[in-house]
This record gives structure tokens, C-alpha cells and sequence, in this order.
């Protein structure tokens, strides 16, 4: 299966597509993972997972702040600062488990947080503590549908 757009859809109660997120959910504020919800997900999907990234942090392959999977078919939302009881964590680029908040460099401009959420159509059985490229290569050729919302934060 080769990973398409569809009807799948991502949202946040907490910001608005390409709007800004508030400082509760960035690194120099509360770090907390916000709010997300998705719906429409394609005939036979069996479970989600979820990464988001920054592509314009200054790194050659820029900065994953946060990754699960696991998540059932059966969960269409993660609350504000979800604990893990409904997904498998994986690793961000700080080397640890959960969410790490936007935190860019000082005057480098607007950041782009892109939230993607995967509607697989086999339900894995991942070890946790994948890191974004190792999820990337697991769920390949599972996926259904892939959507993404974009999130800004600038210091």
C-alpha cells in the first residue's frame, strides 16, 4: 500500500491549521502535548500513530518532537498532556520518551510543527521507543491514509 491523502482528517481544539500554538505547549512554557483529534479515517483501518516534527529546525534533518503509535482504531483523540495509556511511546530527537515542545533557537524565525496522524491498516505490534525514522520504516507499506495539521511558534 503506498500512503495517500484522503478523507482523513486532523484537528486541535487548541489552534487553528498553520495558526500559532499557545506558549502552554512549547518548550519555554508548559510543554504540554496538545490536544488532538482525527476523523474520517478509511474503511479497514486497524490503528493510528502519530508524529510531529519541526522541518525548520537547523539540523540537516530537522527536529522530532514527539512519537506514538499503538494507538487503536477505536481512539479518535489524545487529550492535553495524554499519558501513555492509550499508545506506545516512542522516542523524540532529544533522545527521550513524549513530547517536547517547540523550543527554536532565539530569533530564527516562525517554526512549522507539523502533526501527522497514519491510519495503518494492519495492527502492529512495535516495541516502544522508536524514533521517527525507525516508526517510518515499521508502518511503511501499512498505511491507509496519512493527514497532517501545521502548528507555528516562533521565540
Amino acid at each position: 500500500m503506498s500512503p495517500k491523502f484522503g478523507n482523513l482528517q486532523i484537528t486541535s481544539p487548541a489552534f487553528e491549521p498553520s495558526g500559532p500554538m499557545s506558549k502552554r505547549y512549547a518548550g519555554d512554557g508548559d510543554n504540554l502535548s496538545p490536544p488532538l483529534e482525527w476523523s474520517v479515517a478509511p474503511k479497514g483501518t486497524k490503528q493510528f500513530a502519530l508524529i510531529c516534527h519541526d522541518p525548520d529546525a537547523p539540523l540537516p534533518h530537522g527536529f522530532t518532537h514527539w512519537v506514538v503509535y499503538g494507538i487503536p482504531e477505536s481512539v479518535t483523540k489524545l487529550a492535553e498532556a495524554q499519558k501513555p495509556d492509550v499508545f506506545t511511546p516512542g522516542v523524540n530527537d532529544t533522545g527521550k520518551p513524549g513530547y517536547a515542545g517547540p523550543y527554536p533557537p532565539d530569533g530564527h524565525g516562525v517554526h512549522h510543527y507539523y502533526f501527522w496522524v497514519y491510519a495503518l491498516g494492519e495492527e502492529l505490534k512495535l516495541k516502544s521507543g522508536l524514533n521517527r525514522a525507525q516508526l517510518l520504516d515499521a508502518i511503511s507499506g501499512h498505511i491507509l491514509e496519512q493527514a497532517r495539521l501545521v502548528g507555528i511558534y516562533e521565540r
